[in-house]
């Protein structure tokens, strides 16, 4: 523990040109990514290591960041993927026996950039207004006209596949050899709590690298496909729709989480839009219209689908609606047993409200 690293000066930039001052956290040095923020009150570790945020600059909106430590336990991959933190305050003492090191620590291990000691709330209001874009946050360089010329050499989220930069790149297999159900995973960024999820449910699966092809995946003869999680533009991965074509034309079974629900869609002619704002937190409603009962949910992607070419395909339906403001948030397609979700059914806000979505695909092996 360093605490001489929280007391350098540094600067976040955003690329509309708005500049925030405050202290260094984690490594000295300047990092760049697209800035969101997450509203989640506990779980800032699940956050840092979910690959879906890769690429991704972190603005926390509970105040304390880092008071329970990090526990090597609880990552969702091998290493940290934001590409930066922004928090009030980097609390590098901690209070939780069984955390393994401080997060400064943990940040100075992985080379993750930060900054703390700024106004989140007005980052949040701000960007909630103006829309995501893209920052620059650093602790070695505080021009403001340098920070601006390394801003905009930053390409934009739209249009930029990042999945295969963050998968596996030898498959690799989760659960009993001797399980009753065999499940071919598409890591796009896969969550390792989705992997414990199956297994608990007695399910044997090997986790192949991204662009694995169907034929490649077929040869293992699972009794069915899931498609996950992952970051960047799904309209930037025809390598993963056609995959998902495939798939569905082989009639197998087939579900998708996140970023695998966007690539249902698309498979089936539906396109997909950067969001104003994405969805990220612990806390967002949503209606199972099949159901009807409502889940809590969390949340975490930029992307979704379109809600107009939704309702008026003819290949799928609606299963589940975001109650905040009525976006997809689940689809099944017609005749087939695929089906996906927005949001994130193996964590805990609800704190299992969702876990059925794992009982159903099970069944349909």
């Amino acid at each position: 523990m360093n605490a001489y690293y929280t007391k350098l000066p540094a600067v976040l930039l955003l690329a509309d040109g708005t500049v925030f001052y405050g202290k260094a956290a984690g490594k000295i040095g300047t990092t760049t990514g697209e800035i969101c923020f997450n509203t989640g009150m506990t779980g800032y570790q699940e956050v840092f290591t979910d690959p879906s945020y890769f690429g991704q600059i972190m603005v926390t909106t509970n105040t304390h960041i880092g008071n329970y430590g990090i526990n090597e336990n609880e990552s969702e991959s091998e290493s940290i993927k934001i590409a930066g933190l922004v928090c009030k305050n980097f609390n590098i003492p901690f209070s939780r026996k069984q955390a393994d090191q401080s997060i400064q620590d943990y940040f100075q291990d992985e080379h993750i950039v930060g900054i703390s000691d700024v106004d989140t709330r007005e980052i949040v209001r701000h960007i909630r207004d103006k829309g995501a874009m893209n920052a620059i946050i650093s602790s070695e360089i505080l021009d403001i006209e340098e920070l601006k010329q390394k801003l905009s050499e930053v390409p934009s989220m739209d249009g930029l596949e990042l999945s295969s930069l963050v998968s596996t790149t030898e498959p690799y297999f989760v659960g009993d050899e001797n399980a009753a159900a065999k499940v071919a995973v598409l890591d796009l960024g896969v969550k390792k709590n989705i992997l414990r999820n199956f297994a608990e449910r007695g399910v044997y699966a090997k986790v192949f690298p991204a662009k694995t092809s169907f034929k490649e995946m077929e040869k293992w003869q699972p009794n069915g496909y899931f498609i996950s999680n992952g970051p960047g533009d799904p309209a930037a991965m025809p390598y993963a729709i056609d995959t998902v074509k495939e798939i569905l034309a082989a009639d197998k079974p087939l579900f998708g989480i996140c970023l695998g629900h966007q690539l249902l869609a698309q498979a089936n002619g539906i396109g997909t839009i950067k969001m104003f704002n994405g969805h990220r937190g612990l806390n967002h409603p949503v209606k199972n219209i099949i159901k009807d009962h409502c889940e809590v949910t969390s949340q975490n992607h930029g992307f979704g689908v379109i809600a107009d070419e939704v309702k008026k395909s003819d290949k799928v339906e609606i299963t589940h609606i975001n109650l905040n403001d009525q976006s997809i948030e689940g689809i099944r397609v017609k005749g087939k047993k695929a089906f996906s979700v927005q949001y994130h059914p193996e964590s805990s806000p609800g704190p299992h409200d969702s876990r059925y979505l794992f009982d159903d695909f099970v069944a349909m092996l």
